[in-house]
């Protein structure tokens, strides 16, 4: 299988970021670890085979000062929570894992905002599903479904500060529509609940049979 062909100028800034990952690994911040760090970054990122991180070229320092201050009050936030548990419930303890399907299907973005996730205390990203961009998130205190969907809801706003800091306009055209008609993107709980009626021939001819179609939910399609 041959790896997508992507320009050096997209791919320099992660093989930049790597140069520095190397020096902070060996804890040796000289110039000679910095150019070994270089070359083995230029050598996994343009030989083997990974998905390419092609960037979107747009940074926007605004919103990624709001990303970042709301990332430090949540972590502060779920430090006390992780630690109020810890010794008022213990072991009895409800947990859940909440599968989150995100909106962006770019590398990058379901990269940062499984980290940005699994970084605050009391969550965990457990698996990622790459062909639909779905998290699968473990975590702490979730005893009913409101709970669930707030914290998907709570993720979904990470992707979306994360998006609109360093997204695809694309992407970004897409939480500026939630926006505008004051919803996210995808179903609602009260919606994949919700049975759908099926539209047979007789109730698109208007026929009297057409009160008698059944109503049947998301779950009995699937199956």
């Amino acid at each position: 299988m041959k790896r997508p062909k992507t320009p050096l100028r997209l791919e320099l800034p992660l093989i930049v970021f790597l140069g520095f990952f190397w020096m902070a690994i060996w804890r040796d911040f000289t110039l000679g670890t910095l150019i070994v760090g270089l070359i083995y970054a230029t050598i996994i990122v343009r030989v083997f085979y990974l998905p390419p991180l092609r960037g979107s070229g747009r940074l926007n320092p605004l919103w990624g000062a709001v990303f970042t201050a709301r990332f430090l009050m949540k972590t502060v936030a779920a430090s006390f929570q992780v630690s109020w548990l810890s010794v008022v419930t213990g072991p009895r303890v409800r947990n859940s894992v909440i599968s989150v399907q995100l909106r962006s299907h770019d590398d990058l973005i379901v990269t940062l905002t499984g980290h940005t996730l699994s970084l605050v205390p009391g969550s965990l990203v457990l698996d990622v599903d790459r062909t639909t961009a779905t998290l699968y998130l473990h975590a702490l205190d979730v005893t009913s479904d409101e709970d669930a969907e707030k914290i998907r809801l709570d993720a979904l706003t990470t992707e979306a500060l994360i998006i609109r800091t360093c997204g695809s306009r694309s992407d970004v055209a897409v939480v500026k529509a939630e926006k505008r008609l004051g919803r996210m993107s995808g179903f609602s709980k009260t919606e994949r609940d919700a049975p759908f009626r099926r539209h047979g021939p007789a109730e698109v001819h208007g026929g009297a049979d057409s009160a008698s179609d059944a109503r049947i939910t998301i779950e009995e399609v699937e199956d």
